[in-house]
């Protein structure tokens, strides 16, 4: 029969998407066997087992390529076929189609630009969030754009770092440091935190993260000591895209003092009340990079106030409290976050 130019243009396309990982000129003319290389019976299951998972995939992939370009304008198609084949190395136009189309691969639903981008540039892309729109495309700018560009050469993927900031000297990296502190002693060794959440508790069966429990403790004073009781389950200290988030995982209020909690011209830092199961954003990078340091008595004393966070369990301190200072709580927390 004869081909139609659009099928001669589905053809196209498709032999020039982005090879997956261990996608080879084999891979794509067909399967190869090979014959006396002394593997055993069970890994030969398992490959063939991975291989037609991966085959089974990869038809899956084609079938619903070739559909949704079957319902794309020839000309739209063209314009795709010249941003895929030039590898963006030729200036292409926006490629503008619905945005609201999905599409399904096994259990996983992709829009209509997300399958595109898969297809045509990074195959193991797994959301919106790890893209950049490039500033020449239509579509820069523009919140939920519908019809959206859909050119895959009309976007960036975002890099990721290895850690907050680039360490030097080959220290490792960490992107913040915590200390446990009773009243005016601190005790025990400061905590480097490498992984994105870290649970503070003080005595859990299976926990996992920093443990006050095991940390030693000469301070006999009844207050501390009951404290110390109540702080079960703790705090959740995460680092995510926005800042720094603490979940109060206790049975009982924790009190947080942060600079980019509050008007940057205030005088004095508020206390902030953190109930059990209330989350608080306790730090924002971009804030801090920009606060002067306040003018807190407290607070003048030491050099990185604007990259430190204090917690106090159970007990607050400060205006609306007996205590003034945090160094008259029995037990919490400073927090000093690595923004180099």
């Amino acid at each position: 029969m004869f081909r139609t130019k659009r099928s001669g243009l589905v053809r196209r396309l498709w032999r020039s998407r982005a090879p997956a990982e261990g996608d080879g000129e084999a891979d794509r003319g067909g399967t190869r066997h090979e014959h006396g290389s002394g593997a055993g019976c069970c890994m030969g299951k398992a490959t063939t087992k991975a291989a037609k998972s991966a085959a089974g995939s990869e038809a899956e992939l084609k079938a619903l390529t070739h559909s949704v370009l079957k319902r794309i304008k020839e000309k739209h198609l063209e314009v795709l076929l010249q941003a895929v084949e030039s590898r963006g190395g030729a200036r292409s136009p926006c490629l503008l189609l619905p945005s609201k189309v999905d599409a399904k691969v096994g259990q996983q639903s992709y829009s209509l630009p997300m399958l595109l981008y898969k297809v045509f540039r990074w195959p193991d892309l797994r959301h919106s969030s790890e893209l950049k729109r490039l500033s020449c495309c239509e579509s820069y700018g523009k919140t939920n754009p519908d019809p959206v560009c859909c050119n895959p050469h009309h976007m960036s993927r975002l890099c990721e770092l290895d850690s907050l900031a680039l360490q030097e000297s080959g220290e490792r990296a960490h992107w913040c440091v915590v200390a446990y502190w009773e009243e005016k002693t601190r005790v025990g060794r400061l905590y480097s935190v490498q992984e994105p959440s870290l649970d503070i508790f003080y005595d859990l069966p299976q926990g996992n993260g920093f443990c006050l429990g095991q940390l030693c403790s000469d301070n006999k004073s009844q207050l501390v000591q009951m404290v110390r009781a109540k702080i079960g389950y703790g705090i959740q200290l995460t680092r995510e895209p926005d800042g720094v988030w603490v979940y109060n995982r206790s049975c009982y209020p924790i009190f947080i003092k942060s600079a980019t909690l509050d008007n940057p011209d205030s005088r004095t830092l508020l206390v902030h009340k953190v109930f059990p199961g209330f989350s608080i954003k306790a730090f924002d990078y971009d804030k801090a990079c920009s606060l002067q340091r306040p003018n807190d008595h407290e607070f003048t004393q030491q050099p990185r106030t604007g990259f430190t966070v204090q917690i106090s369990f159970v007990k607050g301190w400060g205006q609306c409290y007996t205590r003034q200072f945090i160094s008259s709580c029995p037990c919490w927390l400073e927090v000093i976050f690595n923004t180099r």
